[in-house]
Protein backbone atom coordinates (compact mmCIF):
# COMPACT_ATOMS: atom_id res chain seq x y z
CA UNK A 1 0.00 0.00 0.00
CA UNK A 2 1.39 3.33 -1.04
CA UNK A 3 2.57 6.09 2.16
CA UNK A 4 -0.39 8.66 3.02
CA UNK A 5 1.16 11.95 1.63
CA UNK A 6 -0.33 15.46 2.59
CA UNK A 7 -0.63 17.14 -0.51
CA UNK A 8 -1.12 20.70 -1.40
CA UNK A 9 -2.38 22.79 -4.60
CA UNK A 10 -1.85 26.56 -5.15
CA UNK A 11 -3.33 28.28 -7.48
CA UNK A 12 -1.77 31.66 -8.20
CA UNK A 13 -3.00 34.15 -10.98
CA UNK A 14 -0.06 37.08 -11.72
CA UNK A 15 -0.36 40.31 -11.76
CA UNK A 16 -0.03 41.37 -15.47
CA UNK A 17 3.88 42.39 -16.07
CA UNK A 18 5.04 40.14 -13.27
CA UNK A 19 5.04 36.50 -15.11
CA UNK A 20 9.09 36.55 -15.06
CA UNK A 21 9.41 37.40 -11.35
CA UNK A 22 6.91 35.46 -10.24
CA UNK A 23 8.10 32.52 -11.76
CA UNK A 24 11.57 33.43 -11.05
CA UNK A 25 10.90 33.87 -7.48
CA UNK A 26 9.02 30.42 -7.38
CA UNK A 27 11.84 28.28 -8.53
CA UNK A 28 14.02 30.15 -5.97
CA UNK A 29 10.84 28.63 -3.42
CA UNK A 30 10.93 25.39 -5.09
CA UNK A 31 14.60 24.97 -4.49
CA UNK A 32 14.76 25.46 -1.15
CA UNK A 33 11.13 23.71 -0.06
CA UNK A 34 12.51 20.67 -1.77
CA UNK A 35 15.36 20.47 0.56
CA UNK A 36 12.64 20.03 3.43
CA UNK A 37 12.90 17.18 5.43
CA UNK A 38 9.16 16.33 5.03
CA UNK A 39 8.66 17.53 1.65
CA UNK A 40 8.22 14.40 -0.83
CA UNK A 41 7.55 17.29 -4.05
CA UNK A 42 7.31 20.54 -5.24
CA UNK A 43 6.68 21.13 -8.47
CA UNK A 44 5.43 24.19 -10.31
CA UNK A 45 3.62 25.06 -14.04
CA UNK A 46 2.99 27.83 -16.04
CA UNK A 47 -0.39 27.97 -17.75
CA UNK A 48 0.36 27.79 -21.61
CA UNK A 49 -3.61 29.14 -22.07
CA UNK A 50 -3.40 31.32 -19.72
CA UNK A 51 0.41 32.60 -18.89
CA UNK A 52 -0.67 34.64 -15.90
CA UNK A 53 -1.71 31.06 -14.54
CA UNK A 54 0.68 29.34 -12.15
CA UNK A 55 -0.04 26.04 -10.70
CA UNK A 56 2.46 24.26 -7.67
CA UNK A 57 1.72 20.83 -6.55
CA UNK A 58 3.09 20.26 -3.13
CA UNK A 59 3.60 16.82 -1.26
CA UNK A 60 4.47 16.49 2.17
CA UNK A 61 5.05 13.29 4.50
CA UNK A 62 2.24 14.87 7.77
CA UNK A 63 0.68 18.11 8.12
CA UNK A 64 3.05 19.14 10.90
CA UNK A 65 5.61 19.08 7.98
CA UNK A 66 3.53 21.64 5.79
CA UNK A 67 2.94 23.77 8.79
CA UNK A 68 6.91 23.90 9.33
CA UNK A 69 7.28 24.69 5.36
CA UNK A 70 4.97 28.01 6.10
CA UNK A 71 7.01 28.97 9.01
CA UNK A 72 10.26 28.33 7.42
CA UNK A 73 12.83 31.37 6.79
CA UNK A 74 12.57 30.44 2.95
CA UNK A 75 9.01 30.85 2.80
CA UNK A 76 8.14 33.70 4.21
CA UNK A 77 11.16 35.91 2.60
CA UNK A 78 10.05 34.47 -0.78
CA UNK A 79 6.30 33.42 -0.56
CA UNK A 80 5.02 36.39 1.65
CA UNK A 81 7.58 38.48 1.05
CA UNK A 82 8.29 38.53 -2.64
CA UNK A 83 5.59 36.36 -4.33
CA UNK A 84 2.06 36.96 -3.17
CA UNK A 85 2.43 40.92 -3.64
CA UNK A 86 3.17 40.64 -7.21
CA UNK A 87 -0.41 37.66 -6.84
CA UNK A 88 -4.13 39.10 -8.03
CA UNK A 89 -5.54 36.21 -6.56
CA UNK A 90 -4.11 32.67 -4.81
CA UNK A 91 -5.83 29.82 -3.98
CA UNK A 92 -4.43 27.14 -1.67
CA UNK A 93 -6.08 23.35 -0.99
CA UNK A 94 -5.58 20.63 1.01
CA UNK A 95 -5.74 16.68 0.22
CA UNK A 96 -4.52 13.46 1.94
CA UNK A 97 -4.28 10.48 0.54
Amino acid sequence: MPEKTFDVVAMYTVKPGSENEVLAQVRLLAEASRNEDGNLRYEYFRGVEDPLKVVILESYRTAADFDAHRASDHFEQIGVGRIIPLLQERTVSIYGS
